[in-house]
């Protein structure tokens, strides 16, 4: 199963205003592991960069002069990412981005899911995470991953952060950097239990408890529920002897 982590920096948040690409930055993993192949690339946008976006990501115009242009770079990109699963993080923004640059070569170009498939993690933790902040900083705090390195944003970095809450947030794995080095293990992959089952024998499986907050938000759903009808959570279990 081969897989890319890809995220973009970009001149302000609204492609449909003109805005553009500054950086695109994409990890593989095959397997759920780190294979160590990347594409990273600065884009010359050929506009100004908003002071919004500037002080996110500190790429600054005189910074991509002499950068290439996304027409210059677009193939290389796109040989990267085809046909691969593609994991983003609130991916309608980068999604988005990406089909206007595509679409501004007049060549012809699919929209990107017709090439791939798409995994919105940002959907993926508001399921998991009901209520609560998802950002990716509010999610490497959660599963205790170091981003302290993240004082600006950075699509490769980023990228990096997301591979590991992605892992973590899909059930962990056992080396996140291949063999060369040591897995990094995240709070969540560390409480474990074990199952003695024959088809799960020596399979970990992550343990992630509900937390007030989300208690509080089930009682209020079962007792949505109960409104309408006989909630079967509520009633009571009826002991049987054989």
């Amino acid at each position: 199963m081969r897989q890319i982590v890809l995220d973009t920096e970009t001149t302000g948040l609204e492609w449909e205003k003109g805005h553009r690409i500054i950086e695109v930055a994409c990890i593989e993993l095959i397997n759920r592991k780190f294979t160590g192949k990347k594409y990273q690339q600065y884009i010359n946008p050929e506009r100004p960069i908003d002071d919004a976006a500037l002080a996110v990501h500190g790429i600054s115009n005189s910074f991509l002069d002499n950068k290439p242009l996304f027409s210059s770079i677009a193939n290389d990109l796109m040989a990267f990412i085809q046909d691969a699963e593609l994991i983003i993080h609130n991916a309608p923004f980068d999604i988005g981005f990406l089909n206007y640059e595509f679409s501004l070569l007049q060549q012809n170009w699919k929209p990107i899911e017709k090439y791939c498939r798409i995994i919105d993690t940002l959907t993926l933790a508001r399921q998991l995470h009901v209520g609560q902040r998802n950002s990716l900083d509010a999610l490497c705090k959660r599963y205790a991953i170091d981003n302290s390195q993240r004082e600006l944003h950075g699509a490769l970095l980023d990228t990096h952060l997301l591979a590991q809450v992605y892992l973590a947030m899909t059930g962990g794995q056992g080396s996140l950097f291949g063999e060369a080095q040591q897995p990094i293990k995240t709070e969540a992959q560390e409480k474990v239990i074990t199952s003695s089952t024959p088809l799960n024998q020596a399979r970990n499986l992550v343990v992630l408890k509900a937390s007030s907050e989300e208690l509080a938000l089930h009682d209020k759903k079962i007792q949505q529920l109960q409104q309408k009808g006989n909630c079967v959570w509520l009633i009571p279990s009826v002991e049987t002897t054989q």
